[in-house]
């Protein structure tokens, strides 16, 4: 794990502690670092809608699976 030194104004930590539940500072920070990466992910995956293509349909990928019997 790395350290880091960082300045924040208290009453946006005071709020980001109460909004995301968390126990201490780091905690807060933690979980608002992980989220911001998530919300992320999920912005790369909505820009892919529609520039993939699918060979199968969603039928077929849940039950077509001949290995299964």
């Amino acid at each position: 794990m790395s350290r880091a030194t960082i300045t924040l104004p208290n009453d946006l930590l005071a709020e980001l502690m109460e909004t995301v539940d968390a126990k201490s500072k780091t905690d807060a920070v933690i979980k608002a670092i992980k989220h911001e990466i998530r919300m992320g992910r999920i912005e790369k995956i909505k820009k892919m809608a529609g520039e993939m293509e699918f060979v199968k349909t969603a039928e077929e990928i849940r039950h077509g699976d001949k290995r299964l019997g």
